[in-house]
């Protein structure tokens, strides 16, 4: 009885009329604040927590908390990922054309965050005068991949919930560059996190490849269920995490194991974090 009422609790929260332009934008919309209110939440409590915050630069804090966004919404993708890669029977059956009312909530949910990335890259790389073109390009195709499903509610959902579940990398990303601008990459915790993270951009692969013998497997219905410019978006994007993206992010994250250094911030000098150098050599620290 008790596991019945929690199937109905569930359908309730899922249970939206998905066809209305309205209520899509609206979860769209919705999507967008809860990760800019974990945005905000990251900055409040680590202001409060972290000695090392507090004396970062304006553009490291907000690398900081986008990396805590990201983690979040890593563990989100994780899950909806995993559940239609495993165990949804109805994703299973038909990988071409299946939908869910779980599913439209989580891809809607997730177009939300991919505007609030493209968002603050573009108002970070402006204010702060700083590029990164493999984070922009990345960034605005998993966009135009999720509109594209906004727009077109035909398309099937168990390639953009596997897209999604290629995010499985950013929680272990965000406590490997937490946790190495507050001193601690000479910790086991550190190195045996970096150890699955690199593990986490190997799966990544191994789903790019899943991602492609589906698509080809399926090629003349993923293309009429898509459509032209969906279609083409949806496999640019494919080609350049399958071919660019996940080998070099994986090259530098094994890298960093080796050599711990934050590549994004290579200049900055710091008084209480792990940036801090001595006679041109890094000085590791561990002050939270």
């Amino acid at each position: 009885m008790v596991q019945e009422g929690g199937d109905v609790a569930s359908r309730s929260i899922f249970a939206w009329d998905y066809v209305l332009w309205e209520v899509r934008l609206k979860l769209v919309v919705a999507g967008f604040f809860i990760y800019l209110g974990v945005f905000f939440l990251s900055h409040y409590l680590s202001s409060r927590i972290s000695i090392t915050y507090r004396a970062l630069l304006a553009k490291e804090k907000v690398f900081w908390n986008l990396a805590a966004t990201r983690g979040v919404f890593g563990i989100q993708s994780c899950v909806a990922g995993l559940w239609a890669l495993l165990l949804d029977p109805v994703f299973q059956a038909d990988k071409v054309y299946s939908q869910q009312e779980w599913s439209w909530f989580n891809c809607l949910i997730a177009s939300g965050f991919f505007l609030l990335e493209n968002v603050a890259i573009h108002v970070s790389n402006i204010a702060f005068r700083t590029f990164d073109l493999f984070l922009v390009v990345h960034h605005l195709l998993a966009f135009g991949g999720f509109f594209g499903l906004v727009a077109n509610i035909k398309s099937g959902h168990y390639i953009p919930l596997m897209g999604m579940l290629l995010e499985m990398s950013t929680p272990f990303t965000c406590i490997s560059w937490i946790l190495l601008k507050v001193g601690w990459a000479n910790t086991f915790f550190w190195k045996a996190n970096q150890w699955v993270m690199i593990h986490m951009f190997h799966c990544r692969m191994i789903l790019t490849y899943h991602m492609w013998w589906v698509c080809i497997s399926n090629w003349n219905a993923v293309q009429e269920n898509l459509g032209c410019l969906h279609f083409t978006v949806v496999f640019t994007g494919l080609s350049a995490v399958t071919f660019i993206l996940n080998p070099y992010w994986t090259y530098k994250k094994t890298k960093q194991l080796v050599c711990p250094v934050d590549w994004n911030f290579t200049n900055r000098t710091m008084k209480n974090g792990s940036s801090k150098k001595l006679n041109g050599k890094p000085l590791q620290t561990k002050e939270l």
